[in-house]
Protein backbone atom coordinates (compact mmCIF):
# COMPACT_ATOMS: atom_id res chain seq x y z
CA UNK A 1 0.00 0.00 0.00
CA UNK A 2 3.17 2.37 0.36
CA UNK A 3 3.98 2.56 -3.18
CA UNK A 4 -0.01 3.88 -3.52
CA UNK A 5 -0.40 6.50 -0.62
CA UNK A 6 2.28 8.34 1.29
CA UNK A 7 0.83 7.43 4.82
CA UNK A 8 -2.37 5.72 6.41
CA UNK A 9 -4.31 8.73 6.36
CA UNK A 10 -4.06 9.35 2.71
CA UNK A 11 -5.27 5.92 2.36
CA UNK A 12 -8.15 6.63 4.74
CA UNK A 13 -8.97 9.63 2.97
CA UNK A 14 -9.05 8.42 -0.26
CA UNK A 15 -11.62 5.69 1.12
CA UNK A 16 -13.48 8.34 2.57
CA UNK A 17 -13.49 10.41 -0.83
CA UNK A 18 -14.44 6.87 -2.22
CA UNK A 19 -17.52 6.65 0.42
CA UNK A 20 -18.65 10.00 -0.82
CA UNK A 21 -19.30 8.76 -4.09
CA UNK A 22 -20.66 5.75 -3.71
CA UNK A 23 -22.94 7.61 -1.08
CA UNK A 24 -24.15 9.86 -4.63
CA UNK A 25 -24.26 6.55 -6.60
CA UNK A 26 -26.63 5.04 -3.72
CA UNK A 27 -28.37 7.86 -3.31
CA UNK A 28 -29.53 8.67 -6.89
CA UNK A 29 -30.03 4.81 -7.91
CA UNK A 30 -32.24 4.80 -5.05
CA UNK A 31 -34.31 7.78 -5.70
CA UNK A 32 -33.81 7.28 -9.53
CA UNK A 33 -37.98 7.63 -9.87
CA UNK A 34 -38.90 9.42 -6.76
CA UNK A 35 -41.09 12.48 -6.81
CA UNK A 36 -42.57 14.63 -4.23
CA UNK A 37 -40.92 13.05 -1.32
CA UNK A 38 -42.25 14.13 1.82
CA UNK A 39 -39.76 15.60 4.51
CA UNK A 40 -39.56 12.13 6.61
CA UNK A 41 -39.35 10.02 3.21
CA UNK A 42 -36.25 12.33 2.28
CA UNK A 43 -35.07 11.20 5.85
CA UNK A 44 -35.61 7.72 5.78
CA UNK A 45 -33.13 7.59 2.02
CA UNK A 46 -30.25 9.88 3.98
CA UNK A 47 -30.33 7.60 6.68
CA UNK A 48 -30.81 4.27 4.56
CA UNK A 49 -28.44 5.06 1.96
CA UNK A 50 -25.55 6.03 4.73
CA UNK A 51 -26.21 2.88 6.80
CA UNK A 52 -25.29 1.02 4.01
CA UNK A 53 -21.62 2.14 3.86
CA UNK A 54 -20.44 1.19 7.08
CA UNK A 55 -16.72 2.38 6.17
CA UNK A 56 -17.70 5.61 4.96
CA UNK A 57 -19.79 5.92 8.51
CA UNK A 58 -16.56 5.10 10.27
CA UNK A 59 -14.56 7.45 8.71
CA UNK A 60 -16.75 10.43 8.69
CA UNK A 61 -15.36 11.15 12.56
CA UNK A 62 -12.07 10.94 11.34
CA UNK A 63 -12.14 13.51 8.26
CA UNK A 64 -12.36 16.40 9.49
CA UNK A 65 -10.68 15.76 12.90
CA UNK A 66 -7.45 14.22 11.61
CA UNK A 67 -7.46 12.97 8.05
CA UNK A 68 -7.62 16.51 6.40
CA UNK A 69 -5.14 18.00 8.41
CA UNK A 70 -2.50 15.02 7.63
CA UNK A 71 -2.30 14.94 3.91
CA UNK A 72 -0.08 17.64 1.81
CA UNK A 73 -2.41 20.40 0.17
CA UNK A 74 -2.98 19.22 -3.17
CA UNK A 75 -4.57 16.02 -1.77
CA UNK A 76 -6.57 18.10 0.87
CA UNK A 77 -7.60 19.75 -2.15
CA UNK A 78 -8.59 16.81 -4.54
CA UNK A 79 -10.74 15.75 -1.67
CA UNK A 80 -12.57 18.72 -1.27
CA UNK A 81 -13.58 18.70 -4.70
CA UNK A 82 -14.51 15.17 -5.04
CA UNK A 83 -16.42 15.01 -1.83
CA UNK A 84 -17.87 18.91 -2.67
CA UNK A 85 -19.24 17.42 -6.24
CA UNK A 86 -20.97 14.26 -4.45
CA UNK A 87 -22.36 16.46 -2.18
CA UNK A 88 -23.87 19.14 -4.73
CA UNK A 89 -25.19 15.63 -6.53
CA UNK A 90 -26.80 14.45 -3.02
CA UNK A 91 -28.43 18.09 -2.77
CA UNK A 92 -29.66 18.14 -6.33
CA UNK A 93 -31.04 14.62 -5.99
CA UNK A 94 -32.74 15.00 -2.56
CA UNK A 95 -33.89 18.81 -3.92
CA UNK A 96 -35.27 17.44 -7.12
CA UNK A 97 -36.93 14.24 -5.63
CA UNK A 98 -38.53 16.06 -2.79
CA UNK A 99 -40.68 18.66 -1.43
CA UNK A 100 -37.36 20.13 0.42
CA UNK A 101 -35.94 23.03 -0.81
CA UNK A 102 -32.34 23.45 -1.28
CA UNK A 103 -31.11 25.11 2.04
CA UNK A 104 -33.36 22.74 3.78
CA UNK A 105 -31.49 19.39 2.66
CA UNK A 106 -28.03 21.48 2.78
CA UNK A 107 -29.13 21.32 6.90
CA UNK A 108 -30.47 17.65 6.62
CA UNK A 109 -26.98 17.01 5.24
CA UNK A 110 -25.31 18.76 7.46
CA UNK A 111 -27.39 17.10 10.42
CA UNK A 112 -27.09 13.73 9.32
CA UNK A 113 -23.06 13.91 8.72
CA UNK A 114 -22.62 15.06 12.53
CA UNK A 115 -25.21 12.24 13.91
CA UNK A 116 -23.79 10.16 11.67
CA UNK A 117 -20.24 10.38 12.91
CA UNK A 118 -21.26 9.91 16.06
CA UNK A 119 -23.93 7.78 16.59
CA UNK A 120 -21.54 5.28 14.18
CA UNK A 121 -19.00 5.22 16.54
CA UNK A 122 -21.18 4.62 19.83
CA UNK A 123 -23.29 2.36 17.91
CA UNK A 124 -19.98 -0.28 17.51
CA UNK A 125 -18.22 -0.44 20.48
CA UNK A 126 -14.81 -1.81 20.94
CA UNK A 127 -14.20 -5.08 22.27
CA UNK A 128 -13.73 -3.65 25.43
CA UNK A 129 -16.14 -1.35 26.08
CA UNK A 130 -18.76 -4.16 24.70
CA UNK A 131 -17.27 -6.47 27.46
CA UNK A 132 -17.68 -3.89 29.53
CA UNK A 133 -21.29 -3.02 28.60
CA UNK A 134 -22.10 -6.99 28.71
CA UNK A 135 -21.04 -7.07 32.41
CA UNK A 136 -23.17 -3.06 33.26
CA UNK A 137 -25.78 -3.20 31.09
CA UNK A 138 -26.83 0.42 32.42
CA UNK A 139 -23.82 2.34 31.26
CA UNK A 140 -24.52 0.89 27.61
CA UNK A 141 -25.23 3.39 25.43
CA UNK A 142 -28.68 4.25 23.59
CA UNK A 143 -27.75 4.79 20.43
CA UNK A 144 -26.41 1.17 20.03
CA UNK A 145 -29.25 0.76 17.32
CA UNK A 146 -27.55 3.18 14.53
CA UNK A 147 -30.44 3.06 11.72
CA UNK A 148 -33.54 3.14 13.54
CA UNK A 149 -32.03 6.20 15.94
CA UNK A 150 -30.40 8.01 12.92
CA UNK A 151 -33.83 7.54 10.96
CA UNK A 152 -35.85 8.84 13.87
CA UNK A 153 -33.72 11.76 14.22
CA UNK A 154 -33.42 12.64 10.45
CA UNK A 155 -37.72 12.61 10.35
CA UNK A 156 -37.70 14.84 13.37
CA UNK A 157 -34.82 17.80 11.69
CA UNK A 158 -36.34 17.05 8.62
CA UNK A 159 -40.26 17.51 9.67
CA UNK A 160 -38.41 21.13 12.06
CA UNK A 161 -37.06 22.32 9.04
CA UNK A 162 -40.00 22.21 6.71
CA UNK A 163 -42.47 23.10 9.37
CA UNK A 164 -42.80 26.64 8.36
CA UNK A 165 -42.65 26.28 5.03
Amino acid sequence: MRRYFDSKEELQLELAERGWHEWSLLLTARLADARDLTPAQTADAVAGTLAAQPLFCDLLTHVPLSLEGDVDIERARRFKTSSFTSYDAIVGTLTGAGTMTGAQVQDLITVALGLTANLWQISHPTPTLAALYAQNPRWEHIALDFEPRLTRLLRATATGLTAGS
